[in-house]
This record gives structure tokens, sequence and C-alpha cells, in this order.
């Protein structure tokens, strides 16, 4: 068995779960301390996962990592695909209008806007809510400040109908936001869009950029590949949702099979793709209809 990916794992369905740490250890009859060793690889017993396991409301093959993990809170799948970015050497991603970890810090700071303002008008707890966006936002800083660190290769094929819907509606679409907020969330839309067209003209040396003019794929997934292994993340959540929204089931899965079939449509997708300065005049000529 491998304990540090069962830690990570255990990590991810903890925060899916919502339940503390304190929480978690307390049921399960060990210390706070005990539980956080396990999560950063330390040896765990088969009985300690089955109980584990109930806990969380899994299938103890989930935390051992067989099969196919699944979640249904942002929180959960964004810190499982940040500890398998760690290790990545290759990411490819099919769909959305944006790649996250390319994106600017103006993009964080609208985002950050955009969570506060709705735990603000929130009518329950308003701190539960400002610690769940903390800890996506944290979750998220991480990913990307791990990416900075590491260069991993990046092929990200865009739709053109999600990234009309990103300028005219700007980051954070589904969230109340005020006229003001709004404002900034769409200026903020367009600067990622202007970003991605001047990284499609200079094409540089691992980050690739293809823009799809048709019909868009039926679902958002990554292929992410280390010396050793693969991993496929299939994603309902929008970076820019709210972290309590539970709009899907996101899956990630090591199966051959499922990488396989997901890599040929990956592959068709970046053949059919407007790219280079073509992709870039494409995008600049959205943002400007968007202007007009």
């Amino acid at each position: 068995m491998r304990f540090t990916e069962i830690g990570q794992q255990l990590r991810a369905y903890r925060l899916e779960s919502g339940l503390r740490a304190e929480e978690i250890a307390a049921r399960l009859g060990v210390s706070r301390a005990a539980l956080y060793r396990y999560e950063k690889g330390e040896v765990i017993k088969l009985d300690t996962i089955q109980r584990l396991a109930e806990l969380l409301n899994i299938s103890p093959l989930s935390l051992l990592g067989i099969g196919v993990e699944y979640y249904n809170r942002p929180v959960g799948y964004f810190e499982r695909v940040r500890q398998i970015e760690e290790t990545s050497e290759q990411i490819l991603q099919v769909a959305g209008p944006l790649c996250y970890l390319t994106t600017s810090d103006v993009y964080d700071a609208a985002l950050a806007e955009a969570f506060d303002e709705v735990a603000e008008q929130s009518a329950g707890d308003r701190g539960s809510v400002r610690a769940m966006t903390e800890q996506v936002l944290g979750i998220l800083t991480a990913r990307k400040r791990m990416y900075a660190l590491r260069r991993p290769s990046i092929i990200a094929i865009m739709s053109a109908t999600a990234i009309q819907r990103l300028l005219a509606l700007g980051v954070a679409a589904d969230l109340p936001a005020s006229d003001r907020l709004r404002r900034i969330c769409r200026q903020v839309a367009a600067t990622e869009i202007e970003n991605i067209a001047s990284i499609m003209e200079s094409e540089p040396m691992g980050l690739q950029f293809g823009l799809l003019a048709g019909a868009e794929p039926s679902s958002t997934f990554k292929v992410l590949r280390s010396r050793d292994r693969a991993s496929l993340a299939i994603n309902p959540f929008h970076t820019d949702a709210h972290p309590s929204a539970q709009t899907g089931v996101a899956m990630v899965t090591a199966s051959d099979e499922a990488i396989a079939a997901h890599q040929r449509v990956a592959e068709a997708s970046w053949r059919e793709a407007v790219k280079g300065p073509a992709g870039a005049a494409r995008l600049r000529q959205l943002v400007g209809a968007v202007a007009a």
C-alpha cells in the first residue's frame, strides 16, 4: 500500500466531509495529531482504514486508491487535484474558458471579493461561510504556487462558447454580486482572455492553448501525468463557483481504460482547435464583440 497516497486521499475526503479533524479523531478514538500523521503518510492499519471509510461515508477502496474517487463538493476535489499536481509533469485540460493555473493575481482578487460579498449576504453563520471560502482560496493559492515552482507542461483546450459566457457575465457569474463588483468581474474576464491571446501569440515552451470553435465536449476533464502514474480528473465545478456549491459529482481515477478514452477525445479536440496567432485573433474578436 502507498501510505502517502492514502494519507492524501484521507485529507481530501476529510475536507469533502465538512468534518473538523478533531471530530473525526474523536470518533475514531485517536488524537488529532495521530490523524494528521495518517494524512502525512504514516502507516495505517486496515481496520483503521475501514473505520475511517465508514466515518467519511466512502468505500475503503477509495481510500486505498483503488477504483474511482468521487467528490460532490469543490473543496475535496480541489484538494485532491492539488495533491496530484504536486508531482505532475504534464497537464492536459479539455473544455472550460480558462486554465486556472495560468490566471493572474487579479483573477484571484476578484474571486476573493465575490466570495466575501456572498458571505456578507449569508443568512446563516457568516463565520462558517468565510471559513469555507478561505479554505478553498488557500487550496487554489497553493496550486498556483506549486505551478510557479515546478512549471509542468500544460496543454489547455478551451471552448469558445464557455469563453463567450465568461466575457458576457464575468468571473463568478453564478454568484450574486453588486453592480460595482460585476463590472470588475467582467473586466477581469476580458483581461484573462487577453492574457491567453498573448500566450497563444508568443507560444512559450511548455504552455499551449487551443480554441474549440465548434461544439464543446460534454464534460470538462484533465489528464495529469507524472513519471510513474497518470490520473484522470472529471470536473463539474467551476473554479469561480461558490465553495458550498454542489453542482455535480467530480471523479478522479487512475484507470488505464478511462485515461485512454479521454486521451483520444483530447487528441481529436486538439486537432480541431485553432492555435497560435490565429487562435489569438479569434479570442480578441470575442473580447471585442462583447465590448462593442
